[in-house]
């Protein structure tokens, strides 16, 4: 093989890892919080699931509301009967069949129910009102989890880093010790304890990059998306603090909560269908016309008819069937009124709960950050006083694991409290 040749192949093969290597290592893709809470509510089916329902409801006030219109069909019929045939038996009409083929049009309109069918109507426009806010109740929801799940990712890429970080520290102790231990400054055990101090902050590595993929995997789920995928995220603003007061967040929950409102349009529409129930009672008046032609015909039959009348139903009898449905019907309509006041319950707890979780939260923050302090203040004593001689290495191994449990609180509380701040606004009702 030429010396060229080999110097092209070689050449291709550094190209071809090098763009390998690039493809690898490219930067993912950045993710802001109110992206991913504008791709959640495009994407999720939790939420198109919701819309769809909704429509459906709509074309079911529709279906009632036809109930108002004349309804038109036309008839196309035709009979032969033997001669002098007659129906003698099942049946108290006009038992006299003609030979004939006929077409025509039949318009049948209600003029009056006495209320029953204002009252479908008023009931079915009700549910539908109540899916619109069932609507808005699972884009509440979607959002709440998009917000938990991208905070728990930066705060698992924030636990990550001090885990890194003390990976790193505790190495540095690590090869420090073993250095003095080499010169006969420190003994064997001093080096045992460095080590293990060493294992167990990988540990604790191995476990905070498992716990950044199960986060973004999370987050996936929360964007409707199905392929994890690794963003960059962009850190948020912290959230004012809370205020000092549950009772008007409660009060606003109440007005505002999107199942509140869903579930008192449903305890209404109940209402408005026990009335339509209670309505069978009532007689209904209906107009019927109806015409055509009839080009072949025995004799005796016209080449055109038409006709129109009343129809006027009363009902008298039926076994206690309307008597039941009406029962049934306010029964439920009650039902609805107690689930709604015990609706109102639940959301005043979740309310007065959150309130509480978050207000901790946001005292956690001035807390960690006093913590961390002093452990930082303890493990600079506890470095001298081992580098002098004065301490064992137990000393020192307890300050870096407080300075290790308060780096991770402080890096947790930030996030903690936005969730809680996110859980907050679900509760009163403000995210929609």
């Amino acid at each position: 093989m030429s010396t060229r040749r080999v110097a092209f192949i070689a050449w291709l093969a550094v190209f071809s890892a090098g763009s390998s290597a690039g493809q690898q290592n490219q930067a993912p893709a950045s993710l802001t919080l109110a992206q991913a809470e504008q791709t959640a509510l495009q994407n999720h089916p939790q939420v198109q699931e919701a819309r769809y329902t909704a429509l459906a409801a709509k074309e079911g006030v529709r279906e009632v509301r036809s109930g108002y219109f004349p309804a038109v069909f036309g008839s196309v019929t035709a009979a032969e009967a033997a001669s002098g045939s007659r129906i003698a038996a099942g049946g108290l009409n006009n038992p006299i069949i003609y030979d004939r083929f006929a077409t025509g049009v039949t318009v049948g309109q209600l003029v009056t129910d006495f209320g029953r069918t204002q009252a479908l109507v008023q009931s079915s426009t009700l549910n539908a009102q109540a899916q619109d806010e069932s609507v808005d109740s699972q884009r509440a929801a979607v959002l709440l989890d998009v917000d938990r799940a991208y905070f728990d990712v930066l705060r698992a890429q924030s636990v990550q880093r001090v885990a890194e970080a003390t990976v790193e520290a505790r190495q540095l102790v690590l090869d420090q010790v073993s250095a003095l231990a080499a010169s006969n400054l420190r003994s064997g055990l001093d080096v045992s304890f460095a080590r293990v101090n060493v294992s167990t902050a990988q540990l604790l590595l191995v476990q905070a990059q498992d716990d950044t993929e199960r986060a973004f995997a999370a987050l996936t789920n929360a964007l409707g998306a199905r392929a994890a995928v690794s963003y960059q995220l962009a850190e948020e603003p912290l959230p004012q603090a809370p205020p000092h007061d549950s009772q008007p967040l409660v009060s606003d929950a109440l007005r505002q909560r999107p199942e509140i409102l869903a579930a008192r349009l449903t305890a209404e529409a109940a209402v408005a269908f026990a009335d339509a129930e209670r309505d069978l009672y009532r007689p209904s008046l209906t107009a019927v016309g109806t015409a055509g032609v009839t080009p072949y015909h025995q004799a005796g039959i016209d080449d055109r008819y038409a006709a129109a009348g009343m129809n006027l139903n009363v009902p008298v009898l039926n076994g206690g069937l309307f008597a039941a449905r009406h029962t049934e019907a306010t029964l439920r309509a009650r039902s609805a009124a107690e689930r709604l006041r015990n609706l109102e319950n639940q959301i005043s707890r979740d309310v007065q709960t959150a309130w509480l979780n978050a207000r901790t939260a946001f005292q956690r923050l001035d807390l960690t950050s006093q913590l961390l302090d002093q452990a930082v203040q303890s493990l600079d004593l506890a470095q001298s006083r081992y580098d002098l001689g004065l301490s064992s290495i137990v000393e020192l191994n307890q300050a870096l694991l407080n300075k290790t449990q308060a780096e991770l609180e402080e890096a947790s509380a930030k996030y903690d409290y936005q969730v809680q701040n996110a859980a907050l606004g679900y509760a009163v009702g403000s995210r929609k």
